[in-house]
Parts: C-alpha cells; structure tokens; sequence
C-alpha cells in the first residue's frame, strides 16, 4: 500500500502532510496503517458518488440526536400500546391527545428528518451511522466489548478498579449498590452513573455529528489500548454524562430506541428499505435516494452481483401443523409444500461473476446474514491461496454459466464422521482448511445451496421457488462434501411432516423448514411461505429432567440485575459417595435460562436469598460442585450454592448430545425451564445413574412415540382487561380546580406538567397544575397540544 513515504491513493501520490479531498493530513506512525486504510477507502466512496448530496450546512450537534430523536423516542417506548392508546385522552381542561405510540414515533423521527433536510441538507448519511448504528458496514467492528470499554474508562477517569466504582464498571451484569441496582445489565447506563460522579463538562458538548463520526472512524481503524485511550479522552473532555451513554451504546450498537431501521428509511425515502435489501449499504440508500420524489427504477430495484442483499428468513413457528400449513396459503391446484432440513451453520450468500483480472477468470464474493463479508476466508477465486472453498470449485458450475448469486447454508462437515458439526466450530474449520487445503481428514466448510437469486445477468427473485430450484439444478455441478444442493421432501399434509422430523431431531439437528415451491423469493422479509419447526416445541425428545441448581449466572439487558440462567447438576452416585465423595456433590449437567418469567425468578429468589455465594476460581467448592475442564473451570457460574439450601427445578429438553463443556460428558439441546419442584429437595433430585436410566429408556420408547407439537409452548397468557389509559399523576376525580387567576405571572404561557416536585418542597402533579393556573398560566397533557409548550418534570427532559 505504501511504497517508502508515498501513497498512491485513487490515482493520485500523496506525500506526509498533503490533505485528502475530504480534509484530513496524512501522517505516518502510531496508527498509520488503520487511518490510512481509512482515508484511502474514503477517497475511493468519494469518487464512486461523484453526484452523492452535499450538505449546505453543518451537520446538528451531536446531542441534538438524543434530545430531539433517542430521548422522545424511548420515552414513547414506554407508553401504552393497542386499541386502547389510540384512543382519544382528554386531559383535566380539554386537552386532547389523538396519536397512537406508533403514530407519534413517527412523528418524532419525522420532525427530526424535516430538521436535517432544512437545517442542514439531503445527506443524511452522517446522522444515520448514529443513528442505526448496527446498519453501517463501512465502518469497522470498533473491537471493543463492555469488558474492555470498563477498563479503559477505569484508566481515562483514574478511578481504582477495586473501588465501588472501578468495580460496578468491570462487573457491570452484577448489582451493584443504589442505583447501580438498577443499572446491572445495562452497560451504557452503569458508564452513565460512574461518569456523573466525576464528569469535565456538566453541560452538552459542542461536538458535531461529522465530528463524532470522524473521530470514531479513527477509533474503529485502532486496535491497540494506548491508540484508542487518546480518542476515548477527547470524547471525555468533550461531552456530558448523557451523551457519553449514547456515545457508549453507539459504539456497542445496542441502540434499542424502540424504531427499527424500517422505520427510519421509510419516512427518509420510499424505496430506502427496498435499496436497503438489495445491497445492505446504508451509504447506497442515503446517497443514492436523498430526494424522495426520485423513485427507483425497475431495474435498480433488483439483486445485483457483489451487493449484499438482505434475505428471506423463516416464519416462527405455529400452534400447530395443520395451522402451519394453513398459514402458508398453498393453492388448491397445487397444495404441495417442500420439507428441508434446518442446517445448524451460518446463513451465507454466494457471489460469481466473470473476471479476465482473477486467475481462472472468476470472481467470488461471500457474505453473512448480517452483511459480514467472508471472502477473505472462502475466498475470492478458483486460485485463491487464502480461500478455504473457492480453490475446490474449479468444476462446480455448468458451462455457460458467467455470473451467479446463491443462498445457502455455510456448515462445518467431519470427513471422519461424515457429519455436519456444531455450528461453533465452522470459523475453525476454514482456517484450518486455509492452512491444509487438500486434507481428506480435516474439518472443512460445505456449502449447502437451497436457493437462486440470479443467474446470467437476470433476477430470479420474482420466479416460484420451483422454478428458481430447475434453475439452480441446471447451473449446479455439485462437489462432493464441498458445495451441495440442499435436499427437500415432498409434503402433501401436515401428517407428512411427522416423519421428517422424526428423522432429524434424532440426527441432532436445527430442525425443519416448511416452503411453498409457488412463492417468489422475499427480500428482506420473514414470511409465512417459509416456515421453520424447531425441537425445542416438540415434546417427543423433552423429558422433564428434576435438576438441582447449583449456580448462577448474572443477565443482562431486561434481565440485568439478578440471576438470569442457572447451572444445573446431577447427584453422584452411591460407588462415588462410598469411594470418599459428598453425598452432595453434583456434576455440572446443563445450563437453563429460558423458560422462565417474573413470578417464577421471585419465587426461587424466595426460596434461595442469602444463601448464595460468589464463585472463587482460585478456591472453587469441588467438595459440592465438579465443573469440566479441570482448571479451566467451563461454564464457571458467578455465583454457587449448596445443593441442601437450593431448589429443584423441571427442565424440558429437545435432546441429549455429547459435551466437553460439563462434567458429565453430555449435556442437552434447547433445554427450557417449566416449573419449579417445592415438593423435591436435593435428596430427590436426578443422579446421574437415574440419568443415563432415563436417557436409554427414551431411546428405546423413541421409535414407538409419535410426535405432536407442545401447545403449551405457545400457549398464551391471558391478557389482563387494559385499564383507560390516564396521563401519569392524573387523578379525573380530582381534577385542579379553577376558580379564576389570583395573579398573572404566567398569563400567556402553556405548560406540561409531567411529574411531581421533590425540591425545595415536595408539592404533586396536581398542586404544580393548580398553582400554575392560579397565576394564569394554560395546563395540557402533552407537549404537542399547543405552541410553545414548557415542560415542568423532576429531571431535565427533553420536549
């Protein structure tokens, strides 16, 4: 890339000191290498879109997007939604509110574009890599997981990393003390509460969206701590408590603002989502459709080669069969539907098209699901070194076939076993199939193709799914254990399905998918002409197993702040206890953590508090507990517990598979909580001998059972009778009395009274609406009600 101090960069030399079209100097040293991969791809984009929108103006402030979008936005979040929030609310003097939760999210992200456009100009680009953060593939993965962010904030705020702080921030899923409580599982909101103690600015920052943008594709292009500290600091030094929290969950991409990208790109642009599914490029989308009276054409609508498309994904499973296969609206005159194997790999896309540059002639290009470009691992043509699939795929294409988009499953395939394995363990294999490319014995990575999306320089998309299949067996020369096609079964009705599944849950599989041969192909959508059935809703293979719960693990998320998923072990057996061993020592065995709700967490803190205690990888409790892999200590909990002081919980599980990662050497698949057993203690919870009774029982009653779907698995909770929604502190029958202004220091003013006061006197909702109106001031019950509106609330919120 650099040849002694010169750049060759988009057809021009760049020497140290010169600036870029886009105004930054090029240097050398320290981060070189990231930053000037960075500034050469950003050259390269610049001349792709010659025609790209310009804006006038600077971008908005950066904490512009929290107080007018993330703010409002999760505020809405937590509204009522359904019939009932759609209807009209008067407030205590006639105000009315008519929009539903779905109508005013929209309102807000619409104002905020109406801004932009306004304020700033048609590129929007710089807003949404902020915005939907998870969306932008241009920039790099930052590298930086919550651990490694707590460590690095430890360093830059100086604080000891034993301190209460030091620790609420490196152990972030853990509770902590006070509002820590609160915060344990959500990361940013712990960094919120550990940066308000100690901040350099109080106030919001100055910084722009263009300015935080530039600055994180700077710490994106770092790997290593003393090149990505400087920048963290200058993020420090330049922003409140608050905006450093988005900046954090910005950085993780875990927005959760409660709008999808759908949303986002629908009010932008019309056909941004399509464009969106066709290449998964957030620049394409905001470059490209910046006016919304320009529609795309036809044409530009499509798939095309070496674009990432975004796929169709499989429906959630229904109650039950029949009602799948009433879902899938097959027709009258051909009410057949196709039964394939759900592979356990990764979902990959496969790309080739002519090229007289790439030895052999052919260029490859592979990508995820989520838009990950692979081909740097696969590989990018029939000769390629690197490639652990392309150097295999000389002889996979019929002649006439130039160019070529397939959908498929990336799986792991033991030669030795002449078996797919878990999907864990398919990154191994193609690096390890990089190194021994022409190994009989090896791990290697097999392509299963179950769909076509173009060919020949034409979509298929619009074409039935047997149709798309005639064409992809004539454009296919499969290669043994390399690149397959996928195989299907015939079905006719839901009866049919029983054996399919029957045969691959006891192969250990994902499960089955359910397609319509008479549908197109639907990008970037999850469809019932495509159904999957998983095992973990079956109850054939799902023996209620009594487990003893031997430790805990720590949840983040909605589940942060207490234990989220439990360790489970078996007894030993009598042979142990007589050979010296506790009569309470459990193998570890499995580890839950679906399954269960509010109630049934409560009930076994109940039942558990104070009893627990956190786990010490120097002195671990092998008199009670025995983990696998010795001092490595897998599936170590944070926290343990005496068998005699634990509960004992039912699990269903799909089925059992060998596993290094417990004691016992095996372990379950999709094992899910279903009750608590009050009436079982440790004594009479399963042994591993009662275990291994039960396993071969099973297998033997296996080929006698017949299968059926657990309705209780989709079983509905009844929905509690919505109350009337009222406006928070709003009691109709004590509306604020108004007998006529004692004085006129608000005459004039609107006001939205959201909360009660705290300081200097505590006074409610209702007393701050009655005071206002006594001095002549206008009560409403939302901020939109009228111009002008000033918000009265405890803490500083935005309106």
């Amino acid at each position: 890339m650099t040849s002694g101090h010169l750049i060759l960069c988009c057809g021009r030399v760049l020497l140290p000191g010169d600036k870029t079209s886009w105004g930054v100097e090029v240097g050398f040293g320290g981060q070189a290498e990231g930053i000037l991969g960075l500034f050469i791809w950003k050259e390269a984009y610049i001349l792709e879109y010659p025609n790209r929108p310009r804006n006038k103006h600077s971008t908005l402030p950066f904490h512009d997007l929290f107080l007018t979008l993330f703010n409002p936005l999760n505020g809405n979040k937590k509204r009522p939604t359904g019939p009932a929030a759609a209807r009209k609310k008067l407030g205590p003097h006639g105000g009315q509110q008519t929009l539903s939760p779905q109508e005013l999210r929209r309102d807000i992200i619409q104002r905020f574009i109406s801004r932009w456009r306004k304020e700033v100009g048609n590129d929007i680009y710089p807003a949404f890599r902020l915005i939907i953060p998870e969306k932008d593939r241009d920039r790099a993965m930052y590298g930086l997981k919550e651990k490694t962010i707590g460590k690095l904030l430890v360093k830059i705020m100086k604080i000891d990393k034993n301190s209460e702080d030091g620790f609420n921030l490196l152990n972030w899923k853990l509770p902590g003390q006070s509002m820590a409580s609160r915060m344990a599982g959500d990361f940013a909101g712990r960094c919120y509460e550990v940066i308000s103690k100690r901040p350099i600015r109080t106030d919001v920052g100055n910084m722009t969206i263009q300015e935080v943008n530039d600055k994180l594709d700077v710490l994106a292009a770092t790997s290593k701590e003393d090149e990505q500290i400087p920048v963290l600091e200058e993020f420090y030094r330049n922003m409140n408590p608050e905006e450093l929290m988005w900046l954090i969950r910005i950085i993780l991409r875990q927005m959760k603002v409660g709008a999808t990208e759908r949303t986002f790109f629908e009010i932008w642009h019309p056909d941004a989502e399509s464009l969106f599914s066709i290449s998964s490029s957030l620049r394409r989308v905001c470059w490209e459709l910046y006016d919304p009276n320009v529609r795309l054409e036809a044409d530009e609508a499509r798939v095309t080669l070496m674009q990432c498309f975004q796929p169709q994904l499989a429906q959630f499973q229904m109650h039950s069969f029949p009602k799948m296969i009433e879902r899938m609206r097959l027709s009258p005159d051909d009410p057949t539907f196709w039964i394939e194997e759900k592979l356990d790999g990764e979902r990959i896309q496969l790309h080739m098209m002519s090229d007289d540059s790439i030895p052999g002639g052919k260029r490859f290009g592979f990508w995820s699901r989520k838009a990950k470009d692979y081909t740097y691992l696969y590989g990018n043509g029939f000769y390629d070194e690197n490639g652990a699939l392309t150097r295999h795929l000389k002889d996979a294409f019929a002649d006439g076939v130039d160019n070529i988009i397939l959908d498929g499953e990336m799986i792991t395939w033991d030669p030795e076993q002449d078996a797919p394995l878990p999907f864990g363990t398919l990154k191994t294999a193609a690096l390890s199939e990089q190194r021994n490319p022409f190994s009989a014995t090896g791990q290697r990575p097999l392509f299963r193709i179950f769909d076509i999306l173009y060919l020949n320089d034409k979509a298929l998309t619009r074409y039935t799914l047997r149709d798309r299949r005639r064409a992809l067996e004539a454009s296919i020369k499969p290669v043994h254990r390399r690149l397959e096609v996928h195989t299907y079964e015939i079905g006719n009705s839901a009866a049919d399905i029983e054996p399919q599944l029957r045969k691959v849950v006891a192969e250990a599989s994902e499960g089955l998918v359910l397609k319509n041969p008479n549908s197109p192909y639907r990008l970037n959508d999850r469809h019932d002409d495509w159904m999957k059935v998983k095992p973990e809703y079956m109850t054939e293979f799902g023996e209620s197993l009594d487990c003893v719960v031997i430790g805990g693990y720590y949840g983040s998320g909605k589940r942060g702040g207490g234990l989220a998923s439990f360790l489970c072990g078996l007894r030993v057996d009598e042979a142990q206890v007589r050979q010296g061993a506790s009569p309470m020592k459990c193998y570890s065995f499995l580890k839950v953590g679906g399954g269960f709700t509010a109630p049934d967490y409560a009930n076994i803190r109940h039942h558990t508090d104070g009893k627990w205690k956190d786990w010490n990888p120097k002195k671990p409790p092998t008199e009670f507990i025995e983990l696998a892999g010795g001092d490595a200590q897998y599936e170590r909990p944070d926290v343990w517990i005496r068998p005699d002081e634990s509960v004992v919980l039912c699990v269903k599980a799909a089925s059992v598979t060998p596993s290094d990662q417990f004691r016992l050497g095996l372990t379950v698949r999709f094992p899910r909580f279903k009750r608590l057993r009050m009436d079982k203690d440790w004594k009479s919870a399963l042994s591993i001998q009662e275990f291994m009774d039960l396993k071969a029982n099973a297998e033997r009653e296996q080929k006698e059972k017949e299968f059926k779907i657990d309705n209780s698995r989709r079983k509905r909770a009844k929905r509690a009778v919505k109350k009337p929604l009222t406006i928070a502190g709003y009691d109709e029958s004590k509306r604020a009395g108004f007998t006529g202004p004692s004085g006129h220091v608000f005459e004039g003013m609107n006001f939205f009274v959201i909360t009660d006061s705290v300081e200097p006197e505590k006074k409610s909702k209702l007393e701050l609406e009655q005071l206002i109106k006594a001095n002549g001031g206008k009560i409403y019950q939302t901020h939109t009600a009228a111009p002008n509106t000033l918000c009265i609330a405890e803490r500083s919120m935005n309106c």
